[in-house]
């Protein structure tokens, strides 16, 4: 028993320490994670600015999709689709290589990453916005319907 009561001091000293850093660093679990599916709009472009590491980058279009009308349980009313187009960069030099080599317009492939918001000048001196998804993983799908023709 005498040695069971420095123990739990220590412990209790050690957690009072421990949640005043704690609440001093506000340290809190988030997550920004991405998943697309979609086809490629265009073939991707390898760029690099100046000192920094080259980046591969393309479009990729994801649709949704929603019939209108009072009929839906019967399968009836217009079909509307809406489609959105993302911007994906490829940072990492393995995949940033592999995308820059085998993702072609019209491919249909799955991009895991996060969302990027950022700022650049563009050619007129203008400050824009750009929403990039930043990819860290692309698996590239079989397109049934260009294996056929």
């Amino acid at each position: 028993m005498l040695c069971r009561r420095p123990v739990l001091q220590v412990l209790r000293q050690f957690v009072r320490h421990e949640s005043e850093v704690a609440s001093s660093l506000v340290l809190e679990r988030s997550l920004n994670r991405v998943q697309l599916l979609g086809r490629v709009g265009q073939d991707p472009v390898m760029r690099q600015v100046e000192g920094k590491n080259p980046v591969t980058i393309f479009s990729l279009a994801t649709n949704e999709m929603w019939r209108s009308g009072d009929n839906e349980a019967y399968q009836m009313g217009d079909v509307s689709q809406k489609t959105t187009w993302h911007r994906i960069s490829v940072f990492r030099p393995g995949l940033r290589d592999v995308a820059y080599q085998y993702v072609k317009k019209g491919s249909r492939i799955f991009v895991e990453g996060k969302v990027d918001y950022g700022e650049y000048m563009d050619k007129n001196n203008v400050r824009r916005q750009a929403t990039t998804i930043i990819a860290d993983n692309i698996i590239f799908l079989s397109d049934q319907t260009k294996e056929k023709e």
